[in-house]
């Protein structure tokens, strides 16, 4: 049986404590509450963004289709406007003036029907313009939201680490001098039993797997010399004993 002084032993509770607590912030800094918001708008915001996307495409889409329009009209107003200079010029025979009459007539008719699509083009742009830009307000206000949360979560974080970074110093300095086969074994124990090495023994009740002990086991512990290690039969953990009412900070695994 390994053996180690006693208050080495007791000592080995308070690293515990501060291991346990190491375990406490690492997976609060994984599970911070900011993390699982910003999971979610991220969602929301890739959501957004095929609309986004969509919207956009349409009203380029539109946006070209308006300037074909516009230049339809322009170019039977300019031939318009030209067939009206030159019947109002007088130089013309009465033939190409009756023909140059019915192109009018015709080049007025195709107007009408080309500023009838043009108007259409621009009612259906504007349309998507409105909805575009109530989409891009959405996808800004929820970039903004994610910015805050990222600010809150960077926060958390910066917290976390602080309190992370006093937990080592404290750690350091409980561990220091303390015999090396004792920690050697605890950090065996430990990595192998998510995290807790060693308990208390209350009473018969090993406050590292909370199993009460049978009762030759606790006969034998109570045998033991004051600096054998003993471990919990159950799960195998450094059983600490302490004086009965002491206060501990041993973490329960």
């Amino acid at each position: 049986m390994a053996t180690a002084p006693p208050e080495d032993q007791r000592r080995l509770l308070e690293v515990q404590a501060l291991d346990t607590r190491a375990q406490q912030l690492a997976h609060q800094r994984k599970n911070l509450p900011a993390l699982a918001t910003l999971t979610e708008l991220d969602g929301r915001i890739a959501d957004l963004r095929a609309s986004l996307v969509e919207s956009r495409t349409r009203v380029a889409d539109l946006k070209r289709e308006l300037t074909k329009a516009e230049n339809d009209v322009e170019q039977v107003r300019n031939r318009a406007t030209r067939d009206q200079q030159r019947l109002e010029s007088g130089g013309v025979s009465a033939k190409d003036a009756v023909a140059l009459t019915d192109e009018l007539s015709a080049l007025a008719t195709r107007k009408a029907a080309l500023e009838e699509v043009e108007l259409d083009v621009m009612e259906r742009l504007e349309a998507h313009q409105d909805a575009l830009a109530k989409v891009e307000e959405a996808n800004g206000e929820l970039v903004a939201e994610k910015s805050r949360v990222e600010a809150e979560r960077d926060a958390g974080w910066a917290d976390l680490d602080a309190q992370v970074e006093a937990l080592t110093v404290s750690r350091a300095t409980a561990s220091e001098g303390l015999d090396t086969a004792l920690v050697t074994l605890y950090e065996k124990i430990r990595a192998q039993l998510g995290g807790t090495g060693a308990a208390v023994l209350n009473g018969n009740r090993c406050e590292g797997c909370r199993m009460d002990l049978p009762p030759t086991d606790v006969a034998a512990i109570k045998a033991a010399a004051p600096d054998a290690v003993v471990r919990c039969e159950e799960c195998g953990r450094i059983l600490v004993r302490v004086a009965s009412g002491a206060t501990t900070g041993a973490a329960a695994g």
